[in-house]
């Protein structure tokens, strides 16, 4: 199937002021134009999906999925191989972000070395904010890490000089939770470290994704460094908010999660008005179905039919966003098993959100 065409500019989203103060982003060498950033998200931000915000354009820079480094290590040593999330990496088009996380200083710089000489990737990121139970308390990673600002420094560090002239960044929390507000403190130990550019979420780690982001806090942390570029995220959820983040909370950039699942042609939106261009309209249901059929074909042939077919579940689910009768549709897609079944699916309801 062909991909999808991105939709065709309409209904200007006019804006209260010029945004031509917004400038690319710089991390280290990589120019990020626009500053807009695709999150990275595990289980989601595979290859297929990178290919399809790709397709739509207007992301300044695409990301992996996390990838726990530790294990990356044992299979690179051990087997040859590369893990599953790294998978097209060393041929994909650039600029593209790895993420990975451990809480071990000197597995970090190992992995994150063979990231930057090996896959050439555009930018090493070490993740200390995921609040997953799995990597905070089981493996002592992710968020659990910000109550220990000395040794997130120290991870940075040993990175920093493991990956040469590859920049490295870090993704961070506010805190481990509402009483262990440390970002400003880590964000500084990030910058002496010789970091190259760093995102903050404006939750800490014990709201998980609940409550609203705490923009002012993320602006805080931009006050209190000097030179390290900060990228803010949260609770971006239109190409209109993203803009307005930008120019209003002094963020170098802006990166967008959960939001662009369901709306991979959100990245284009915001990079038209940034621009000062209209912003494009959102795909026609007839448009988002056949967005859905074309991620299943690059899921399949990635994956094949049998696990794209049950990887695809989540997918299509966040696709359903908006059009009628998507509680029904998400509760048939999520059990289906094969692509006869999940082509039913879609063509049985899709065409409830005016397709015919």
């Amino acid at each position: 199937m062909t991909a999808p065409a991105t939709p065709a500019a309409a209904n200007p989203a006019p804006l209260s002021a010029p945004v031509a103060t917004v400038q690319p982003l710089a991390i280290g060498g990589v120019l990020v134009d626009p500053p807009v950033l695709q999150a990275p998200m595990a289980g989601y931000t595979n290859y297929a999906f990178r290919q399809v915000v790709r397709e739509f354009g207007g992301a300044g820079l695409l990301a992996t999925e996390m990838i726990a480094a530790r294990s990356a290590s044992w299979l690179e040593t051990n087997r040859g191989e590369h893990p599953d999330r790294l998978w097209g990496v060393r041929e994909e088009p650039r600029p593209l972000a790895v993420q990975m996380w451990d809480n071990d200083p000197a597995n970090l710089a190992e992995v994150g070395r063979r990231l930057a000489h090996d896959f050439r990737v555009s930018v090493v990121d070490i993740n200390f904010g995921c609040p997953v139970r799995q990597v905070t308390e089981k493996a002592h990673s992710g968020s659990w890490l910000l109550r220990d600002p000395a040794r997130v420094g120290e991870i940075v560090r040993r990175v920093v000089d493991a990956c040469g002239d590859t920049p490295v960044t870090a993704k961070i929390r506010l805190g481990c939770s509402e009483a262990c507000q440390t970002a400003i403190e880590v964000a500084q130990r990030v910058e002496e470290a010789g970091a190259a550019c760093l995102t903050v979420h404006g939750r800490v780690a014990a709201q998980y994704f609940k409550g609203e982001a705490n923009w002012e806090a993320i602006s805080a942390v931009k006050k209190s460094v000097s030179r390290l570029p900060v990228v803010g995220n949260g609770d971006i959820t239109t190409a209109e908010a993203a803009v307005e983040r930008l120019r209003t909370t002094g963020v170098d950039g802006v990166m967008i999660a959960r939001e662009c699942l369901g709306k991979p042609w959100i990245f284009a939106q915001t990079a038209a008005l940034l621009r000062g261009q209209p912003k494009p309209a959102d795909p026609t249901p007839a448009e988002q179905k056949e967005l859905v059929l074309h991620h299943y074909d690059l899921v399949c042939q990635r994956f094949g039919g049998e696990r794209g077919t049950l990887l695809m579940r989540k997918f299509a689910c966040s696709y359903a966003q908006g059009i009628p009768g998507a509680r029904e549709f998400r509760g048939h897609v999520s059990r289906v098993t094969t692509a006869g079944e999940f082509l039913e699916v879609v063509h049985r309801f899709f065409p409830q959100a005016g397709v015919k």
